[in-house]
């Protein structure tokens, strides 16, 4: 072999050698900066806050954002990662209403600890809160036009054999704040939502619905929770004569007819007979008010359970006896 091979052969050698001592160094750094960033630390975090709330009379987003900084608990990756991001993207926080207290016409704050539920919305997962920095944040929510309108929800129900509907159908909240145009505003008294249809119904009925939105409007609620209170009955039957209340002295006013039917649907099982205290009759203001001498019956206020009053005939004729 000659001088130069040999010398070629040397210097390549050590070139391998060079590389894999780079290659050590190298992999010796990255395994001990990810074993050093993958350890918890403590640091400071800051993020640009934009608020969104439900407030009567007011935009649903405020019109600013404030910079929520506080000290954090992550791992150095993540905190690396936020501390050295300068345009930061501004994170939307859905605050409840009762956390908000107005400090301004339009602006509300949100002081103390009532900023610790949301803490995951602003900072994200992954990092554990140890103190607020920033101790009050401040929101603006830009007044709107707006009215207060009904909620409307449109049923059918099919109940079973000896079922019936045993209250209201109510609806929780009752009606929604509406915003938008007047022109809009004017044209909209009552907010629908699809028509809910039951059948076989033998059970109180609960669910949640959504609202129908009209054209160019924000509704304060986009569903409402809904109640359709059923329960069984027993049916009772009974006849009373119709007598007149409150007449003056010495004025006599004659029925026809002077028995009335009646028809109870109670609550099953019955905690009482109703038909022990039950009364039919005529007013004599009513009479009195009356042209024609035909009279509406009146009851005494139902005893608990009675869920439906039927009197037969509905009209009544009076004549005042002279």
């Amino acid at each position: 072999m000659s001088l130069r091979d040999r010398i070629r052969l040397h210097l390549g050698g050590r070139q391998r050698e060079l590389a894999f001592i780079a290659f050590s160094l190298v992999l010796a750094v990255g395994i001990w900066f990810f074993t050093n960033l993958s350890k918890t630390y403590s640091g400071t975090v800051s993020v640009p806050v934009v608020a969104e709330c439900s407030i009567d009379g007011h935009r649903g987003r405020s019109s600013n954002a404030t910079v929520v900084s506080a000290r954090c608990r992550a791992d150095g990756f993540r905190l690396v990662r936020e501390q050295s991001r300068r345009n930061k993207k501004t994170v939307v926080v859905k605050f409840e209403r009762s956390d908000l207290r107005r400090t301004g016409p339009d602006t509300w704050s949100i002081f103390g600890s009532a900023k610790n539920s949301y803490i995951n919305q602003m900072f994200g997962e992954g990092i554990t809160l140890e103190a607020f920095i920033t101790d009050t944040l401040s929101f603006v929510f830009a007044e709107e036009n707006h009215k207060k309108v009904p909620v409307d929800v449109p049923y059918t129900a099919q109940y079973r054999l000896q079922y019936m509907k045993s209250g209201s159908f109510k609806t929780v909240p009752d009606s929604v704040t509406i915003y938008g145009e007047d022109i809009r505003l004017d044209a909209i008294d009552k907010i629908t939502s699809p028509r809910l249809s039951f059948t076989d119904v033998s059970d109180s009925r609960h669910g949640v619905v959504k609202l129908n939105k009209p054209a160019g409007i924000r509704l304060s609620v986009e569903e409402v929770a809904y109640e359709l209170p059923v329960s069984r009955y027993v049916e009772l039957k009974g006849s009373f004569p119709v007598e007149v209340w409150n007449a003056p002295a010495g004025r006599e006013v004659q029925v026809y007819p002077p028995i009335a039917t009646v028809c109870l649907r109670c609550a099953f099982p019955l905690v009482k007979d109703p038909m022990a205290s039950f009364k039919v009759f005529i007013d004599y203001k009513d009479f009195s008010e009356s042209m024609s001498g035909k009279c509406v019956p009146r009851t005494l206020k139902l005893t608990q359970g009675v869920l439906d009053c039927r009197i037969e005939p509905e009209v009544f004729d009076c004549v005042e006896v002279l």
